[in-house]
């Protein structure tokens, strides 16, 4: 749950009419008043004794009522939302929230008949609006002191008495949330996401990626972004601000994000500290870039935090951009689930803490990226069987880096790192099963038995029984597959492997065996990656095939001259009366 003080205002009937309107794309649904500082006022949305009007000159009236000097912004603002996976609050639990939240502020303290005058208006399933003026009956103003860090004491205890995602707070290590207007301006533009968050994910890779200024600003020109830097009198660089092309403002000037505006760990000094220490010359070979950024981080992963408290919040921030360069350099199969798990550790690689950068294990994930960044146009070609151990390397590391958060009781941090594991768990056994693709020889296929013989025949392909399957494939899992939640979506990859033409009992044998099972959480969730990287990779080699010429094609001599013909006729285009199956008129003998 999350309070969020907005701006503070003058007009308190156009912020109602906001509220209750249908919103700037109609995007407000049902709007109506859950709760106000008196249980008998009128909600205009469901009486017709009361307009929106009326309620904002009710609410301002001990504004006007004020003999002495009047607020310039009167009107209070604060909107507390929840996240997207939390359950559904009733408009009841929202009047609670509200009450406490105005408690907690010093708007309308429990047991205070003098307090502000305020409403609580709903228009979504996942947020309240609560307006409020600043002016008391007794004709003080409140103190608000404290208000924001006192609201979200309210909302820690709301999120467990009503089992929500528990959010840490007050650590100084969140990124900037995006508001709500930046969210509508980009559907209003057409964007996938708003700019803050593209900003965002576009300049922590060029910071993780660079060697020095120039190098980190040239990555910023080149990835498309407006850079503006701000200069000292002396000459030195002190800040930078970025803006994508055409976001402008109403007078049509670029809109501009400072660094530190972006995420704590964007500003210009904090960048300057990742390239603190000497460069390392790429090798030429990817497979040995692999080999020997997994040896780097597995020596990183022993050493993280060792050195205690200070010199881990130095090694989980180094960590933080391995990642995010080990997600542009790693194979195409796999690259969603690796942006995916940097934009989870994000969270984890900022500790709030003081940092040691001069740990072991920082200088070992430092030269790690370094390794891929200097090397993505030949790392990035999709090499899974070299990626392989890097990424179980990886997971090490960030396993090792929640241990070292859980230990200092960083629960945001820990919570963080937990959700990366599990995206770059998907991504090992994705990449473990694109592997065995490549190297899997299918056997040759079974014929139906004749009939008067004991065995029985071939099922017809898409009516074979995938418990059956299983049971053929893997016998000593087959009981823990079968009763695993995840068995349905195994059940669903085993039969999309079977109308592709391939023995579903084979395939299975084949993932299986790449890697161990035993120490799986869920053995049929791990089966059902591995099936994904399989049909990525089966779908990329089948692509491939039919793009390109074989060998066979060109009578198998390898040569790259015109291809000899064969007794199989080459399509041909239909000639004016053809009929539907493509024959022409007979010709007469």
């Amino acid at each position: 749950m999350i309070p969020e003080k907005l701006d503070e205002g003058d007009d308190t009937y156009g912020l109602l009419h906001y509220l209750y309107g249908p919103g700037r794309r109609d995007e407000h649904v049902d709007p109506h008043m859950v709760a106000a500082w008196d249980p008998y006022i009128d909600d205009p949305a469901r009486s017709p004794d009361m307009t929106i009007s009326d309620l904002a000159l009710i609410l301002d009236a001990p504004v006007y009522a004020l003999l002495g000097k009047k607020p310039r912004l009167h009107v209070y603002h604060v909107a507390v939302r929840n996240a997207p996976e939390d359950r559904i609050l009733s408009d009841e639990e929202w009047a609670r929230v509200a009450q406490e939240m105005m408690d907690a502020a010093g708007i309308a303290p429990h047991g205070d008949d003098q307090g502000c005058r305020w409403v609580a208006i709903r228009h979504a399933d996942d947020h309240i609006h609560i307006v409020a003026t600043k002016a008391r009956e007794d004709g003080r103003q409140p103190n608000l002191r404290q208000d924001i860090v006192n609201m979200h004491k309210v909302a820690d205890r709301f999120e467990v008495e009503f089992g929500l995602r528990h959010l840490k707070r007050g650590d100084k290590t969140a990124r900037k949330w995006v508001k709500s207007g930046e969210a509508e301006k980009a559907q209003r533009r057409g964007l996938k996401k708003p700019v803050r968050e593209t900003l965002q994910h576009t300049v922590r890779e060029a910071a993780a990626a660079a060697a020095n200024d120039a190098d980190f600003f040239a990555r910023l020109g080149a990835a498309g972004l407006r850079v503006q830097r701000r200069i000292a009198p002396d000459g030195n660089v002190t800040g930078y601000s970025v803006a994508l092309p055409g976001d402008r403002n109403r007078r049509q000037e670029p809109v501009w994000f400072s660094g530190s505006r972006l995420a704590p760990d964007l500003s210009l000094p904090r960048v300057r500290e990742r390239w603190l220490g000497p460069a390392v010359k790429p090798t030429p070979a990817p497979a040995g870039m692999w080999r020997v950024a997994e040896e780097k981080v597995r020596a990183a992963a022993d050493q993280l935090g060792v050195g205690g408290l200070h010199q881990g919040a130095g090694d989980v921030a180094a960590l933080g951009d391995l990642i995010v360069v080990a997600a542009v350099s790693s194979p195409r199969l796999v690259r969603e689930q690796m942006r995916e798990a940097a934009a989870e550790f994000e969270r984890a690689s900022r500790a709030p803490t003081a940092r040691n950068l001069e740990g072991q294990a920082r200088k070992l994930y430092r030269e790690s990226t370094q390794l891929l960044s200097q090397s993505v146009a030949t790392v990035g070609r999709n090499d899974t069987a070299a990626a392989l151990g890097f990424l179980l390397a990886l997971v090490t590391a960030v396993e090792a880096s929640r241990n070292w958060h859980q230990a200092q009781e960083h629960r945001a941090q820990t919570q963080a790192a937990g959700r990366a594991v599990r995206l770059l768990r998907e991504a090992v056994e994705v990449t473990a099963g694109a592997s065995a693709a490549q190297d899997y020889r299918p056997r040759p296929k079974r014929t139906p038995a004749r009939s008067g013989t004991s065995r029985p025949t071939a099922a017809a392909p898409g009516n074979r029984p995938m418990a059956g399957v299983v049971q053929e494939a893997l016998p000593e899992y087959a009981r823990t597959i079968l009763s695993d939640p995840a068995w349905p979506a195994l059940r669903t990859r085993l039969s999309a492997v079977e109308r592709a033409g391939e023995d579903p009992v084979d395939v299975l044998s084949t993932v299986a065996a790449r890697r161990e099972l035993s120490s799986a959480d869920s053995a049929a969730e791990v089966l059902s990656w591995r099936l994904d990287g399989w049909r990525k990779q089966r779908g990329e080699t089948t692509a491939a095939a039919g793009k390109s010429p074989s060998r066979t094609s060109t009578g198998g001599t390898g040569r790259t001259g015109p291809a000899r013909k064969t007794g199989v006729p080459a399509p041909t285009r239909r000639r004016p009366g053809q009929d539907e199956q493509g024959k022409g008129p007979r010709r007469a003998r």
